[in-house]
C-alpha cells in the first residue's frame, strides 16, 4: 500500500524509510521538514501513515507543544484523506510528567481521535529506549553520547543504572509490520545497565581501531559493534594491516576475531568486472583485497554522494562495509584481483540479509 512516514530524514524516520525499502513492497511517501506544509496533499492518497516526526530536545515549552502541534497538523490531513491505518511512534516516557513526556501523550490523544472520526484504526506503539547506526549525540541516545567521547579519547560522567535498549532496526521493524498487521504495543528491549554499555564500547574501540573484531557474543554487541563501526565512518578506514615479510615470501593477519563465529571466503575478479552491488541491515562484512588493484564504492541508502577507496594487494587494508550502506567493488587493474571476504555470520539461504541495491543508481523512491 501507499504509506506516508513523517520524519523521514530524522534518526528512527530513515530506518524505518531504508528498511521498507529494502524488505516491502509498500509504497513510501517520506516527508521530512521541507515537505511538511505539503502534508496534506501527500497524505491525501495514501492508506497508511507511520508518524515518527518529533521533537525531542529544546526548551520545555517547545518540546511539549511541538509535538502536540505536530499531532494536530497531521490530524487535519488525516481528516481529508482515505487513510484507513495510522501507526504512532510513541515513547514509554510518554505521560511521565515530563515536558516530553505530556507531549508524546497529548500527541497520541489527537491522533487516536482523529483516526476515530476518519474511521481508521489507530495503533499507538510504545517505543523504550533507542539506539543504533547514525543516531545524534547529545540528542538520540546516551549510546551515540558515548560512541562519541570513546573515538574522541575522552571519559564521560555517568550515573549507572539499569536500562533496557531497542535497536532502531527492531522498531522499524515494528512500525513497518504494524502498517496491515497486529503487533505488540508495548515492546521491550534487552536489559543492560549503563556502565555495561560504556564498557562494552570502550573495549570494542580498543580491539577495532587496529582491524580486530572484538567478541560479539550476543545480537545487543552486534548492535553496539555496527553503531561505533558507523561512527567510524569514513574517517577510520582504511585501516591498515601490519605485512611480515622475509625470504620466503609475505605474510599478513587479515582477520582476527576475539570470539564468536563467522565465515571467511576469497574470490578472484578479472579486470573491469564489479562484485557486490548490495547492502546489509545487520551483516558485518570485510573487504581485503590481497592481491591486484580494486576501488571499493558505497553509498549510503536512499541518499545519492558516493564514496570510493582505492585499494592494492601490495599494501594490505581493511574496509569494512557499514550497515545500511550500498557497496561494490570493482577490478581497476590489468590482472585478476584475489578479495578475502568475512562476514561475522555463516551465511544462510533462507536469510541472507543481503538487499540488492546498485551503488551508482539512485533507485527512485516513489512520492
Amino acid at each position: 500500500m501507499r504509506v506516508l512516514i513523517t520524519g523521514a530524514e530524522g534518526f528512527l524516520g530513515w530506518h524505518t524509510s531504508a528498511r521498507m525499502h529494502a524488505t516491502s513492497e509498500h509504497e513510501l511517501v517520506p516527508v521530512g521538514r521541507t515537505d511538511w506544509h505539503r502534508l496534506g496533499a501527500l497524505l491525501a492518497d495514501c492508506e497508511a501513515v507511520l508518524h515518527i516526526a518529533g521533537v525531542n530536545r529544546g526548551e520545555p515549552d517547545v518540546v511539549e507543544t511541538g509535538n502536540t502541534d505536530l499531532a494536530e497538523e497531521l490530524a487535519t490531513a488525516i481528516a481529508a484523506s482515505s487513510v484507513r491505518r495510522v501507526v504512532y511512534a510513541n515513547s514509554i516516557q510518554a505521560g511521565s510528567g515530563s515536558p516530553y513526556g505530556r507531549g508524546k501523550a497529548r500527541a497520541a490523544e489527537v491522533l487516536a481521535k482523529a483516526a476515530e472520526q476518519a474511521g481508521a484504526e489507530f495503533v499507538d506503539i510504545r517505543l523504550p529506549n533507542l539506539f543504533g547506526e547514525g543516531c545524534r549525540p547529545n540528542y538520540n541516545s546516551f549510546v551515540a553520547t558515548f560512541v562519541r567521547h570513546v573515538l574522541d579519547g575522552s571519559v564521560p560522567e555517568i550515573v549507572d543504572r539499569p536500562i533496557e535498549l531497542l535497536h532502531v532496526q527492531d522498531a522499524a521493524a515494528l512500525l513497518i509490520a504494524a502498517i496491515d498487521s497486529s503487533v505488540s504495543t508495548d515492546p521491550s528491549g534487552t536489559p543492560t545497565t549503563v556502565k555495561t554499555v560504556l564498557d562494552k564500547l570502550t573495549s570494542m574501540f580498543a580491539l577495532y581501531r587496529t582491524g580486530d573484531i572484538p567478541a560479539l557474543e550476543s545480537p545487543l554487541d552486534v548492535q553496539l559493534f555496527n553503531t561505533l563501526r558507523y561512527a567510524m565512518f569514513p574517517a577510520h578506514y582504511p585501516i591498515r594491516l601490519p605485512k611480515h615479510a622475509d625470504h620466503r615470501g609475505a605474510l599478513t593477519e587479515a582477520v582476527k576475531v576475539h570470539g564468536g563465529q563467522g565465515q571467511s571466503f576469497v574470490s578472484t575478479t578479472v579486470p573491469g568486472v564489479t562484485r557486490g552491488e548490495h547492502f546489509h541491515l545487520h551483516k558485518i562484512e570485510r573487504f581485503v583485497v590481497v592481491r591486484g588493484r580494486a576501488r571499493i564504492e558505497l553509498r549510503k541508502v536512499l541518499s545519492s554522494e558516493v564514496l570510493t577507496f582505492d585499494v592494492d594487494g601490495d599494501e594490505p587494508a581493511v574496509i569494512d562495509m557499514p550497515t545500511l550502506w550500498a557497496h561494490n567493488i570493482t577490478n581497476t587493474g590489468d590482472t585478476e584481483v584475489i578479495t578475502l571476504f568475512w562476514a561475522n555470520e555463516i551465511f544462510d539461504p533462507a536469510a541472507p540479509d543481503t538487499y540488492p541495491e546498485p551503488v551508482r543508481q539512485l533507485q527512485e523512491v516513489d512520492r
